[in-house]
């Protein structure tokens, strides 16, 4: 009997319901060898590398790559030992699919999958036929806007039209035709008429045949002719502004956008927040890192010494450093930091492990390793579970303040705003500029008191305040 193995859904963490297989790293029919990579499967916020755990041939492809999530259990493939014959594969299927097999052995297929909505259709355009030399970009503006681009000088290469000749003709006002033209009359020679009257007459299209002169003897002048011309009209405003269309681009949330949407929701809703804000002197900590990244010859940035500080003042304060679990608090004898890092797949929290037993050089490579691995969307499951803190630092973007959502089953999120020179009296009397930085805590008041929270943001600022003491 051949050796034949199913390769189904891996359940990592309790989380975990279901996955997407984001790629096969093998052909249908490739042979493999143990620890050889497989596939890349992607889970809510994490993207894991499963690697082969024996000798053996990849015999059937049951889930292609890129297709709708899976449930955990779900078979993917086949793995056999060389030699399996096609028949043996369909029979170990069978085997482990009854209801397939049972639909097969009626002749039918499996039981399809309920009929979705169709997805709506984005707005149908007329294609441009041209033989014009025309950019792809400024062609699918001009196919979205239904633009004429015959008219187009092209200021391209070889006359080629460019999207900047596209928007150019979307925004030029349109120049009004102009309707008929000036119709000379003939000089009637029986009129008696000034020869500047005449041109006048002539000019403006009026006729003078008729007309009753008020110089001498009747002869008509200047201002005659000047009465019978119509008043101008008055000027023509600006030609109104040239709207084009603005169609939305939809884009659906993908898997790892409607988890994080579905979580900070619940925490929203569930959690009952509350808030407490201070702000921390930061002129010694910068000072003294400086020296500290010279002497250590580390590359410690502000946020790993946050991460030291928050780690030693849980360390004080272990009625902080909890995690909430229906009606129990879980507390916990160090601190494992969660920091929240933005990455192509969306925010994610990778840990720094016992943040208040590593010195800061050492936390300093970890951060490094986890961001490089957040932002490469090669962060595993070991990387994210657990956490008994969060820190959220938006102060590189500018941010003076702001209140982050708990990450649940944590019980608390410390937002950093930015770094700020501010004035402050001197102790001498007079006024002088200090660099203070803002901190929110966001707490949830069902596990830690107002007060327990006061005190360890008072002592997280008193340890940014004597950086000496994160080196103890």
């Amino acid at each position: 009997m051949p050796d034949i193995r199913p390769f189904c859904m891996p359940k990592w963490g309790i989380e975990m319901t279901e996955g997407t297989l984001a790629e096969w790293k093998l052909e249908e029919g490739s042979a493999f060898s143990r620890g050889q990579l497989l596939c890349l499967i992607e889970t809510a916020k994490i993207t894991n590398e499963v690697e082969a755990e024996w000798d053996g041939v990849l015999a059937r492809v049951l889930v292609p790559a890129g297709g709708d999530a899976q449930p955990v259990g779900a078979l993917l493939a086949v793995l056999a030992e060389p030699g399996t014959s096609a028949a043996e594969i369909d029979a170990f299927i069978a085997a482990f699919r009854p209801a397939e097999a049972s639909a097969a052995a009626r002749g039918g297929a499996a039981p399809a999958p309920a009929a979705q909505a169709p997805a709506p259709q984005p707005p149908v355009t007329k294609p441009l036929l041209t033989n014009r030399a025309i950019s792809p970009e400024a062609r699918k503006l001009a196919e979205a806007t239904g633009l004429d681009i015959e008219p187009i000088t092209g200021s391209g290469r070889d006359g080629r039209i460019t999207l900047q000749d596209v928007q150019q003709a979307l925004r030029a006002p349109a120049i009004p035709a102009l309707h008929g033209t000036l119709t000379v009359v003939e000089e009637d020679t029986k009129v008696f008429a000034s020869p500047l009257a005449r041109r006048l007459a002539a000019h403006h299209g009026i006729s003078l045949v008729g007309v009753k002169g008020s110089g001498p003897r009747g002869r008509i002048a200047k201002a005659d002719v000047l009465a019978l011309i119509p008043a101008p009209a008055a000027p023509a405003g600006p030609a109104p502004f040239a709207l084009v269309p603005n169609p939305p681009v939809v884009v659906p949330f993908d898997r790892v956008r409607k988890v994080v949407a579905q979580r900070l929701t619940q925490a929203k809703q569930q959690i009952p927040h509350f808030y407490l804000r201070s702000s921390a002197r930061l002129d010694e900590l910068l000072a003294l890192r400086k020296t500290a990244n010279l002497v250590l010859g580390s590359k410690a940035t502000i946020n790993d010494y946050l991460v030291r500080a928050t780690a030693l003042a849980l360390a004080q304060h272990p009625d902080v450093n909890v995690q909430v679990h229906g009606e129990s608090v879980h507390r916990f004898a160090h601190a494992d930091i969660a920091i929240a890092v933005a990455s192509p797949k969306g925010l994610v929290t990778p840990i720094v492990r016992q943040a208040d037993r590593q010195p800061i050089a050492a936390i300093a490579t970890a951060t490094r390793a986890l961001i490089d691995k957040a932002q490469a969307g090669k962060l595993a499951f070991e990387d994210m579970d657990g956490g008994t803190f969060s820190i959220s630092n938006l102060g590189m973007f500018g941010v003076e303040e702001f209140a982050a959502i708990i990450n649940p089953p944590q019980a608390a999120i410390l937002a950093v705003g930015t770094a700020a020179r501010t004035p402050c009296e001197l102790p001498g009397g007079g006024i002088g500029f200090e660099t203070r930085l803002a901190l929110t805590l966001s707490v949830d008041h069902r596990a830690i008191d107002g007060a327990a929270g006061a005190a360890f943001l008072a002592t997280l600022k008193d340890l940014l305040e004597t950086p000496e003491r994160l080196f103890a």
